[in-house]
């Protein structure tokens, strides 16, 4: 179903979200330094939507938007951690941050940083990042 990928087990600090995504265990991560990505150090690598399920915690998450209110920013309602999110570039996927995965199934973090001060201008320049999160 997911060949070549890896299933990676994650979720916030305490434990009331926890989630599996299938991604490669060679990570492309995105180091965005746009307002939002830079306050709260959102470090995030993209998959599809078919790639994603969360296993607990729905009720436990709060979501934040601002300026389009296309990114949907979630957190969880008692620590605090955004443990995943759906990203501006990729409405269709979720962003994960790497550091919220358990251990023990990351073999490589790869960092790529984006510039989010010009957003719509990095993502027309960026050759792939909307297609990352096409099944």
């Amino acid at each position: 179903e997911h060949r070549g990928l890896v299933k990676h087990t994650g979720g916030c600090h305490c434990g009331a979200v926890r989630f599996e995504v299938w991604a490669s265990a060679e990570l492309r991560v995105f180091n965005c330094n746009c307002s939002i990505c830079t306050k709260k150090q959102n470090r995030h690598f993209i998959v599809p939507a078919s790639r994603f399920k969360l296993l607990k915690g729905a009720d436990n998450l709060t979501t934040y938007t601002f300026n389009t209110h296309q990114a949907k920013h979630t957190f969880c309602k008692t620590c605090g951690v955004q443990s995943f999110y759906i990203p501006r570039s990729n409405p269709d996927g979720f962003g994960i941050a790497p550091h919220c995965l358990d251990d023990g199934t990351v073999e490589v973090i790869v960092t790529e940083n984006f510039n989010g001060k010009e957003w719509e201008k990095a993502v027309m320049e960026h050759k792939m990042i909307r297609d990352m999160s096409k099944p």
